[in-house]
């Protein structure tokens, strides 16, 4: 699991490490650079003050010099370049040293050496570049020790201040925690941080819409408690009359209002399964190309029976061959809804066609009965939940057309209500594109 305050403190020490190292190397390249400078003063100022000395005796050192603590190497050669004195019998510097400044390379390592002419002799000091990466690396650790030294205590410093900075969250999180499943008030936004406002403004609008999906779950259930009540009480009334039914004729009259009652409450519960299925959130499989012709063809023969039952003409009047990405078993439901309200409320003789077709490359369904319609001001709720036009002969479900919205906006569909030509209800279902 990741944690960011684990992250920060990695991230921050491991900057003011690498931060002390560069400054470290800085360090050292800058004392480097200043004890050449002084060492190469050096080297100067010791050759100028050999001009005045007689060096007769070749190989001979200066008692008064200790070759082991004196890091400086003295030749002296003449102008045949035969060696007159030398510091160091053990460090011999090469004969064609070049006048002034250079840095040569012997068998005991790198020298800087500074040379001069001086009455006729060649007088060469010579100093080891060792040394001066020794006292310079000396320089830059003294610099950097006391940053180094204090790295636990940065340490412990950074991780309060990561913690102090988290402790929005953890505030946050915590209150979170401490609600119980029924408070969605929203968060508090009262000395919050400027980071943690947007998400603070998130779990706002997700409490919001918790509280809307919570109270349209509660209202769902209500209604249908209410609406299954209803057919229930109907069908042990029925029930119980059958049974105290005190004839044959009597008897088998109750028991035609008990199927037909069971009917109902039978086709209630299949509404509410239905639109438990095609209700935002729940399961929704991927959509796949849909041919609406083939797929209006199919529903128009699985309830043709019916529409025999009822003396009505059911077919299909147009089709076109057009297709939509969609949820077949869900559009399948929504021209079933439709076709079976048609049937529901279309009277005997009646006629019920479905057609097919596209315009502007939007493809649509149609389902046009002669029935009674639906008064224009009643067209916009009877699309909501258990809602019945007034005085309709079939009161039915009151959830076939709220079915037939919520397939239609998860498919970005639009469906329209208008009067069918020569009387009646037209219902036209029109999406958004198609492949024909």
């Amino acid at each position: 699991m990741t944690s960011i305050r684990r992250t920060l403190l990695v991230l921050l020490l491991g900057v003011v490490t690498v931060a002390v190292a560069m400054g470290a190397v800085a360090t050292y390249r800058v004392a480097l650079s200043e004890a050449d400078a002084m060492f190469d003063y050096h080297l100067r100022q010791l050759a100028l003050s050999l001009r005045d000395q007689a060096f007769a005796n070749a190989f001979q050192p200066n008692p008064a010099l200790d070759p082991d603590e004196f890091d400086f190497v003295v030749q002296v050669r003449d102008a045949a370049g035969v060696r007159l004195y030398l510091s160091h019998p053990h460090k011999v510097l090469p004969l064609d040293v070049q006048l002034g400044f250079s840095t040569i390379a012997t068998p005991e390592g790198r020298f800087r050496v500074y040379a001069q002419i001086v009455r006729g002799q060649v007088v060469e000091v010579a100093q080891p570049l060792a040394v001066r990466s020794r006292m310079a690396l000396g320089a830059a650790l003294k610099s950097v020790w006391p940053f180094v030294a204090v790295l636990p205590l940065l340490g412990l410093a950074v991780w309060w201040v990561v913690g102090r900075g988290l402790s929005p969250l953890d505030r946050l999180a915590h209150g979170v925690a401490a609600r119980s499943p029924s408070a969605l008030e929203p968060l508090s936004q009262a000395n919050v941080p400027v980071e943690t406002q947007p998400l603070v403004h998130s779990l706002n609008d997700l409490l919001e819409r918790l509280r809307l999906a919570l109270d349209a779950q509660r209202a769902f259930t209500a209604d249908a408690a209410h609406e299954l009540r209803t057919p229930i009480a109907a069908l042990k009334l029925q029930a119980q009359l059958a049974a105290r039914a005190p004839d044959e004729a009597t008897r088998r009259a109750a028991a035609a209002d008990l199927e037909a009652g069971v009917e109902r409450a039978a086709h209630v519960v299949e509404q509410l399964l239905a639109l438990a299925r095609v209700e935002p959130g729940a399961a929704e499989r991927p959509f796949e190309r849909v041919a609406l012709d083939e797929l209006a063809a199919s529903v128009v023969m699985d309830r043709t029976q019916f529409a025999i039952a009822k003396s009505i003409d059911l077919g299909i009047a147009q089709s076109r061959r057009v297709a939509v990405d969609g949820d077949p078993d869900a559009l399948r439901t929504m021209l079933a809804n439709l076709i079976d309200n048609a049937l529901r409320y279309t009277p005997a003789s009646g006629q019920v066609n479905v057609l097919v077709g596209e315009a502007q490359s939007r493809p649509w369904i149609e389902v046009v009965d002669n029935g009674p319609g639906i008064p224009a001001e009643e067209r916009t709720r009877v699309f909501d939940r258990f809602y019945r036009v007034p005085g309709a002969a079939d009161s039915g479900s009151g959830l076939g057309l709220a079915i037939v919205a919520v397939i239609a906006k998860r498919h970005r569909a639009e469906v329209t209500l208008d009067d069918a030509p020569g009387g009646g209800l037209r219902v036209r279902v029109v999406f958004s594109g198609s492949i024909a």
